[in-house]
């Protein structure tokens, strides 16, 4: 797993962007480019980045990583900021960003559907092109959180966890990300300083370490990484 690190949260957002657009520029000839992102204000950053690039966006859909179960246009739901970051700023179709459907009154056929989009997007088994992941200070990622039973989950795409921070959550599990192309980490913030050497490290007795590494490249800014070592960065200006 490659780590570059940058000065701030802006310049790694925007160096997260340029990456998700030369992967989408690769990917021009296969005529379809699926990505999964996950919330969090440094990510809505880089999708206000990546909309301002030059893209064959009608070759993009754009899922969600994870969810909080919450009524439609709650300002807790990633959905909401996801909109808000590509649609009033790229020229892409609302049916290209599907959101996940936690508004259902039964989460498990909801969860069971979207994993069904998956399929239709990525193939049987679903292979994304690129999922996008945060790391929590407690290590989770995606809202595979400590503790809960999602992180047993082996035969499923799409699961439910239990609440946190307030919410139940919808969420891909490690089989559809660790089938991915590839993972791009943004990880940001003096919180999480403690806890990027344990996802470097692959350490298992975190959620984020059980995410597949070749695939993998991190952007961290200079606060996150401040405690590595000096020989695993490599310091973007």
């Amino acid at each position: 797993m490659r780590i570059d690190v940058l000065p701030d949260s802006d310049a790694a957002a925007r160096k997260a962007a340029a990456i998700i657009a030369g992967e989408v520029r690769a990917a021009a000839s296969r005529g379809r480019f699926v990505m999964a992102v996950s919330g969090g204000h440094t990510p809505w950053q880089m999708l206000r980045a990546l909309a301002a690039e030059d893209l064959p966006w009608e070759l993009i859909h754009v899922l969600q990583v994870d969810e909080r179960v919450a009524a439609a246009g709650d300002p807790d739901r990633n959905l909401v900021h996801l909109r808000e970051s590509l649609l009033a700023r790229a020229p892409l179709r609302s049916d290209q960003i599907h959101g996940m459907p936690v508004e259902a009154s039964d989460l498990q056929r909801a969860a069971q559907d979207y994993a069904a989009t998956l399929e239709q997007l990525a193939g049987s088994p679903p292979v994304l092109d690129l999922v996008h992941l945060g790391l929590g200070p407690d290590g989770h990622t995606a809202s595979l959180v400590p503790g809960d039973p999602v992180l047993r989950v082996t035969d499923k795409d799409v699961a439910l966890a239990g609440p946190y921070q307030g919410h139940r959550r919808m969420t891909l599990t490690y089989p559809v990300i660790n089938r991915a192309r590839s993972v791009l980490w943004l990880v940001t913030g003096a919180e999480k300083a403690p806890v990027l050497p344990r996802l470097l490290a692959g350490d298992q007795s975190i959620p984020g370490g059980r995410i597949a590494q070749e695939r993998a490249v991190v952007i961290a800014d200079r606060a996150a990484a401040s405690q590595l070592d000096e020989s695993k960065k490599e310091v973007r200006a």
